[in-house]
């Protein structure tokens, strides 16, 4: 599959590197916002130019590589939206569980494990080593950061981040577009669009 990559900074280097070694993936190189073309992405691939340059590039499907959830997903739907096909990156050191499911556009980074009876939502970001394990439901868009483990049972809402080295402990809920700081351990509901941190998590003040 011929792929590009849309975006051009570090998590876009990533994803070039999982396109790499994935088999069956083919990374074209790079668009982003506003670039001009005939350069050359951090990741040595070509950039080809601004988002709008797509039609000219042939391609079999494209990976939104934006870390920012909200910009990510108004990228992502605007592309779906024209006819693009949202390919994943997975990393062929992810562990997936067979029954799992990983929706389109997703970037499982290395590293990550992802037990039975999960769902992972379009467009979300599983970074390097986070662990998902059974019975987790993880909403479009969402991120989750490098070291995180979440335990079974646990719900992450659409557009939530959850910072790196942080973890949930079993059938607690993370609201929608909610925040989860680094090292926060998760032992209660956080409500949609709040902010928590901690040990244990608590919302900010």
């Amino acid at each position: 599959m011929r792929v590009l990559i849309v975006g051009n900074g570090g998590h876009a280097l990533v994803v070039a590197d999982i396109l790499a070694c994935a088999e069956g993936m083919a990374p074209l190189g790079h668009v982003e916002k506003d670039a001009g073309s005939g350069s050359v992405a951090q990741s040595g691939l070509p950039l080809h130019g601004g988002i709008a340059s797509l039609g000219t590039v042939p391609h079999d499907a494209v990976v939104v590589a934006i870390g920012d959830n909200r910009t990510r997903m108004a990228v992502a739907d605007s592309l779906a939206d024209e006819g693009e096909v949202l390919a994943s990156a997975i990393h062929p050191s992810a562990v997936i569980a067979r029954d799992a499911v990983i929706g389109a556009g997703c970037v499982v980074c290395a590293g990550v494990v992802v037990n039975p009876g999960c769902s992972i939502g379009r467009n979300v970001i599983l970074n390097t080593g986070c662990t998902v394990d059974h019975h987790c439901r993880i909403g479009d868009h969402a991120h989750i950061a490098p070291g995180v483990n979440l335990a079974g049972g646990v719900s992450v809402g659409r557009g939530a981040f959850v910072g790196i080295g942080a973890c949930a402990i079993p059938g607690v809920t993370i609201g929608e577009w909610a925040v989860v700081g680094a090292g926060a351990a998760v032992v209660r509901d956080v409500p949609s669009g709040r902010s928590v941190v901690g040990v244990p998590a608590r919302e900010r003040t």
